[in-house]
């Protein structure tokens, strides 16, 4: 119940109107010169308290940075990688921006700005994008914990993304490739186009994730690569037990990829829980390591005449299996996506698909003339 109280002053009587928050303590709706006005003031409030839009504005005053290093990032649930991302992209865009802000002052159109500079300084609309996802839920959540009443990203004016077509490798030009990668780590780079496995995933794999009677290989390893500050345990390399999806997968493999891992196992003497690819010291590889003097090396060497990542093995690999008369279901299966949707994107992104698209309709417009002759 909202309640009014007198105060006498220099100035005469005031009237304070009161009521209690949704935790319980007494509220000032102001003062006021009438014990109507603070009434009315009062009960506005208290309805707001029914309602369960009553939103307390001083909590709004705590700091950007504070809330996020605080509230925001403790309460997520993260991988060590993405925990890392975020951090840095804090660093380098929202704290310089808004780090010393209440948040009650960061606006719209304060949003807006720093989307505006960000682009004219060169960062592209596809980051701009994820940035402003990773402030968005920010926001989101200071207005959950009823720290804000509005999100100031929404409605912001992003700059267009394009959508660049990218190329896959076709297998001639694999073998080119894989003819300029050095010999110790020519199989490693085989087994990603003959399994379509992740980084994580591939450099986790051992012996005993293969079954050579049912020619089968099993995900259930990944390796996460961060740097020694971001780790829980200090240790840059961290061996999670499922990989990305938390879920092992089996699938099958060639007898010919078989036989060379086997042919590894035995020349290098391995144990099954041994990793099947590793430094000479038998730790993981880096991937920015090998990156820079393995791949880009053999890349240029090769003659490919566009950028070739390690992770488009995997996109070529699927879009091999797709070319070649796979279903999506079991593509889909076999790279471990979560939605269909994942890998019909790698549907016809072979340089040949179109013509092949209008050989079959060249096949069906004969045929159909042969029947009307």
């Amino acid at each position: 119940m909202a309640w009014v109280e007198e105060r006498a002053g220099v100035r005469g009587t005031r009237f304070i109107g009161l009521y209690r928050d949704p935790d319980g303590v007494k509220r000032s709706a102001g003062t006021f010169s009438s014990r109507r006005e603070a009434g009315r003031a009062a009960n506005r409030e208290e309805q707001k308290v029914l309602a369960g839009s009553w939103h307390d504005t001083t909590r709004g005053e705590i700091t950007f940075r504070d809330y996020v290093e605080n509230e925001w990032l403790p309460n997520k649930h993260l991988e060590i990688t993405t925990r890392a991302a975020y951090t840095s992209y804090l660093n380098k865009q929202f704290y310089p921006a808004f780090g010393n802000r209440p948040l009650n002052k960061i606006s719209p159109s304060l949003v807006q700005d720093w989307v505006s500079k960000a682009h004219r300084e060169g960062l592209s609309p596809r980051s701009i994008k994820k940035y402003h996802v990773l402030l968005s839920s920010i926001f989101r959540r200071a207005v959950r914990d009823r720290v804000l009443v509005h999100n100031p990203c929404d409605h912001t004016e992003l700059p267009k993304v394009i959508t660049k077509k990218s190329r896959t490798l076709t297998p001639d030009e694999f073998d080119g490739l894989i003819r300029a990668v050095p010999d110790r780590y020519r199989l490693m780079v085989e087994t990603f186009i003959e399994t379509g496995m992740r980084w994580g995933e591939l450099i986790a794999l051992r012996p005993r994730h293969i079954n050579f009677l049912r020619r089968s290989l099993t995900v259930e390893e990944t390796i996460v690569e961060t740097s020694k500050k971001h780790s829980p345990t200090g240790e840059r390399f961290i061996v999670k037990p499922y990989p990305k999806d938390n879920e092992p997968r089996t699938f099958g493999v060639r007898q010919d990829w078989l036989d060379a891992i086997a042919e590894r196992i035995k020349n290098e003497g391995l144990e099954p829980d041994d990793l099947l690819f590793a430094t000479r010291l038998g730790t993981p590889i880096s991937r920015n390591s090998f990156r820079t003097h393995v791949w880009l090396p053999a890349v240029k060497a090769s003659g490919v005449d566009f950028n070739v990542r390690i992770h488009d093995l995997r996109h070529a690999h699927a879009s091999w299996l797709l070319a070649g008369g796979s279903d999506l279901k079991s593509v889909m299966d076999r790279m471990g996506h979560a939605q269909i949707q994942t890998t019909q994107k790698y549907l016809h992104s072979l340089p040949d698909a179109d013509d092949k698209n209008l050989n079959a309709l060249d096949r069906i417009t004969r045929r159909s003339h042969t029947e009307r002759a």
